[in-house]
């Protein structure tokens, strides 16, 4: 009984992560097949190659797991998160670079610093008033973006529908109140190396 309870567990979780059901990515959470501009075969390569470098990354280092967030948009992989020294930052894009199918590799990784509770705070209600922002703006699709700040500054990656949604993504960023910089890895659809039919 016990090891049958233990298989359906495994089971689950196996399956809890396809991206046919929903994709949850470690930024938060994603966008759903329905919604998701990329087309499933685009989805699938990028949720392997995610969970590949993730896993690869925990290999390394199992402070990773927690330190650094992975996410792939067609291919591009980008990185953000803590690590203590230069040498690991450079490491870490080697690996990603090594990873099957990798297009491109933004490191937006920084060098860990004291913990500041104050700036943590700061970081996170930016990142809150964003999505929000963003989940009541009409014109767009707040499920297709993820959200990291750091030092106040928004990392945005996702992709657009027009590129009217794009500005207006940026926009809304800019507009939260004590932000010193927006960097944006926000794709258009018809830049996607498949597109949705």
């Amino acid at each position: 009984m016990k090891s049958k309870i233990t298989l359906i567990s495994l089971i689950f979780l196996i399956f809890s992560g396809c991206v046919g059901i929903s994709s949850k990515g470690i930024f938060g959470t994603g966008v759903s097949v329905a919604l998701d501009p990329r087309s499933l075969g685009t989805q699938i390569d990028d949720s392997v190659m995610q969970k590949n470098l993730a896993a690869r990354l925990t290999l390394r280092d199992k402070s990773h797991l927690l330190s650094v967030k992975t996410k792939v948009l067609d291919g591009r992989i980008f990185l953000t998160g803590k690590v203590d020294d230069p040498e690991e930052k450079l490491q870490i894009t080697k690996l990603a670079w090594e990873i099957k199918g990798a297009r491109s590799v933004r490191n937006d990784i920084k060098i860990k610093e004291d913990f500041n509770f104050k700036q943590s705070a700061k970081d996170l209600l930016i990142t809150s008033q964003l999505r929000t922002a963003l989940i009541f703006n009409k014109k767009i699709k707040a499920t297709n973006y993820q959200i990291d700040t750091y030092k106040k500054k928004i990392f945005i990656y996702g992709i657009s529908l027009t590129s009217e949604e794009r500005k207006e993504v940026i926009k809304e960023a800019k507009e939260i109140l004590d932000v010193k910089d927006v960097i944006v890895s926000i794709f258009l659809v018809e830049d996607l190396r498949i597109q949705k039919n």
